[in-house]
This record gives structure tokens, C-alpha cells and sequence, in this order.
């Protein structure tokens, strides 16, 4: 059992694309190109889970922001190191924005814009948007997550404020190279997609992730990542659907080089194993990154709800021109929502501090490694 007041005072100090006829528009950012390997230049990628801002949270940023405002920063301090020592890092946004103060949580969210401000100054260089949550508030606020991402320098994938957006493939530079990012749901929780703007979130479709991966390449990225919200809710394990669309995503090849390199997946509320399907690292879900106290379809409680992982990939140059980027080195840092002190807690460091954390981290640490990923190199990080 976690020792509640020792861990709280510890976290408290603790401070696309479109189809394959896509036109060869990109929107590209500069990332981080400090060395981050040694030997030919690579790059690292850091990922995370779901920023679900329910209104605990949002009460904790305001009492962060002394009343004034809402600041998501002391959240997200203590996986600072983490995230701004990488390369690329990206995060899924899952909920939209609201204005004017009008923020809600569960069920229908609209969070302050402010988490853009928090995400930037964590490290985030990027986010997945695509979600069940992304027409809480309809068009409007998509209008309004993408344009606080925008002046908070996050570039985004996921959602589109126009169809010419749409069909942009979302660049990010990490060191040497040129990362792709797409963004998928699986639903809407019912909300049709706004009248006329069918383009306005991107749905799980196996051919057209494909068809967008393959003009993503065609575009110049050297590496593409995939973003999928699916999954089973409060489920450890991946689903059938998770499993299928794993093993299509990753066997499809162009000149026996894979179309996508990396997917993320997010949803599930809970840690999801990691696994190497085809030569390609899968993630099957992060986690909630950042959530409130989250309840399971028994109306209990359950503290998985705030348990996740970063994910970690050093990616080195092919030895040919043309060749894959591969991964060299894979890894899981486990993580802890401290819903009382409302602050990210890296776990191995909250042990290394004396925390008692050891049975969480453990348990995080049996699910991602319980698909045998460790045979395949995956390692615990810090």
C-alpha cells in the first residue's frame, strides 16, 4: 500500500493526414537537437498517456495559479527531466477546451486552455487530439484546443480545423530526423462528426492509416508514429481489436521497409502491455497520464485509473540510405497520478526519495512486460 502522506509531500516537492492522394503539404517543427546517443546521431522519443483533466484537477491548477487563472506547470514538474531531456515528445490531449471559464470534467469535458501552457513548458513538443472526447463541445472546440496548442508552440495531430488541415501531415523535427505524427479514434461517444466536416477528427480505418502513413514517407519523414485511442476500458490486456489492428498496422511493408515505425496507444484508463509485433514496437496503452480520482464500470473506485507509464524509444540511422530508423533501445518509466497532491509522480524516482511506491510500480512493471517485451530488449527506465 502506498504510504499516502510520505508520497504526497514527495510529489509536492517534486517541483492526418488524408488519403494516399494527400497533397505534399507538411507542417513541420524544429524539435531539440542537443546529442542524446552516442555513436551516429539518433534521437530519443518520449511518450505519454491521457491528459483527462477531470474537475479536481482543474481545481488543483487553480489553487496552483493562487486563484488567479489555472496553471497546469507544478502538475507536470516531476516528469519534467524526463520529457524535456528527449528529442521528441509527445502526449495525448484527450479532452477539448473550454472559454470564459466555463471548464467542466466528466462527462462531457472542456478544460481550461491553460493545459497547453503546462504541456510546453513540461517539454511536450506535440500532441495526439484524436479522441472519444474530441466533439464534446462540437467544432467550436476543436476550434479552441488547436488554437491554444498553436500559441503554446505544440504541434498537434488528430483533429483538423479545416480540410485543408486535414490533409497536412504533422512533421516534427527530433535531431537528424524528420517524425511523423498521425492520430486515430476508435468513436465519438455518439456525437456525429459537425455537418460538412467530416474530416474534423480522424477514425480508426486500417486502409486509410495506411494510405496516410505511406504519404506521410512520401512527404520526407524518416520515421512515422501512430497514435491510437482503442481499446477496452479498466482491460490490462489488449483486446481483439488492439491484437488485429496491431498485426495488420505493422506487416504492411514498401520495399520490405515498414510503413510505421511506432504505435502509441491510449484509452484505456489502466497500464497495457508493450510488444514487438513484426519488428515494430506497439504500445498498447500509457495509461492516464493525469486524471482524477477515476471510477470502473462497478462504480468503484480503482487506482489503476491513475497509474501509467512514459514510454521511451532511441532510434538510431539506417546503415543505408533508405533504410528503416531502428530501435535500439525501448523503455517504461512507470508513473503515479497523486490525486491528493495533484502532481505526476515519476515512480522510480519517488523510490529512490524514500517513497513507498515499490508495490505500484511493480504492478505497472508486470503488465507492460506481460506480452514477453522483455525478451525483446524492453527495460525499465528512470
Amino acid at each position: 500500500m502506498i504510504a499516502r502522506s510520505r508520497l504526497v509531500a514527495l510529489a509536492l516537492t517534486t517541483v492526418l493526414a488524408a488519403g494516399a492522394a494527400c497533397q505534399a503539404h507538411n507542417r513541420e517543427a524544429p524539435g531539440r537537437s542537443g546529442p542524446s546517443v552516442k555513436g551516429p546521431r539518433g534521437f530519443t522519443l518520449v511518450a505519454s498517456g491521457d491528459v483527462l483533466p477531470h474537475t479536481s484537477v482543474i481545481d488543483r491548477a487553480r489553487y496552483d495559479a493562487g486563484g488567479s487563472g489555472y496553471d497546469f506547470r507544478p502538475m507536470l514538474s516531476g516528469v519534467q527531466p524526463v520529457v524535456s531531456r528527449a528529442d521528441l515528445a509527445l502526449c495525448h490531449m484527450e479532452t477539448v477546451y473550454g472559454a470564459n471559464g466555463k471548464y467542466t470534467g466528466y462527462p462531457t469535458f472542456k478544460s481550461p486552455p491553460e493545459v497547453a501552457r503546462g504541456l510546453a513548458a513540461t517539454g511536450y513538443d506535440g500532441c495526439s487530439t484524436a479522441s472519444n472526447h474530441s466533439l464534446d463541445d462540437g467544432a467550436a472546440g476543436i476550434l479552441r484546443t488547436l488554437n491554444a496548442l498553436d500559441q503554446a508552440g505544440v504541434r498537434h495531430a488528430g483533429t483538423a480545423r479545416t480540410e485543408g488541415e486535414a490533409r497536412e501531415v504533422t512533421v516534427l523535427r527530433a535531431g537528424p530526423a524528420k517524425v511523423a505524427h498521425l492520430a486515430y479514434t476508435y468513436g465519438l461517444n455518439g456525437f456525429p462528426l459537425p455537418p460538412g466536416q467530416p474530416w474534423a477528427v480522424n477514425l480508426i480505418d486500417e486502409a486509410k492509416i495506411l494510405a496516410d502513413a505511406r504519404a506521410a514517407r512520401t512527404a520526407g519523414a524518416d520515421v512515422v508514429v501512430v497514435s491510437l485511442h482503442w481499446g477496452t476500458e479498466w482491460q490490462d490486456a489488449p483486446d481483439d481489436q488492439q491484437l488485429n489492428l496491431a498485426r495488420g498496422l505493422t506487416s504492411a511493408r514498401d520495399d520490405e521497409r515498414p510503413v510505421i515505425d511506432l504505435i502509441l496507444g491510449t484509452h484505456a484508463h489502466v497500464p497495457q502491455a508493450y510488444e514487438k509485433v513484426n519488428g515494430t514496437w506497439v504500445v498498447y496503452g500509457m495509461g492516464d497520464q493525469v486524471a482524477g480520482a477515476m471510477y470502473n464500470h462497478q462504480g468503484v473506485q480503482d487506482p489503476r485509473g491513475n497509474q501509467s507509464t512514459l514510454a521511451r524509444f532511441t532510434f538510431t540511422p539506417p546503415g543505408r540510405a533508405g533504410g528503416r530508423w531502428e530501435v535500439t533501445k525501448a523503455e517504461f518509466i512507470p508513473q503515479l497520478f497523486d490525486i491528493d497532491a495533484g502532481r505526476v509522480v515519476n515512480l522510480n524516482r519517488a523510490l529512490a526519495q524514500g517513497a513507498d511506491v515499490r508495490g505500484v510500480r511493480d504492478r505497472i512493471r508486470d503488465v507492460v512486460l506481460s506480452r514477453g517485451a522483455g525478451k525483446d530488449g524492453l527495460v525499465m527506465g528512470e
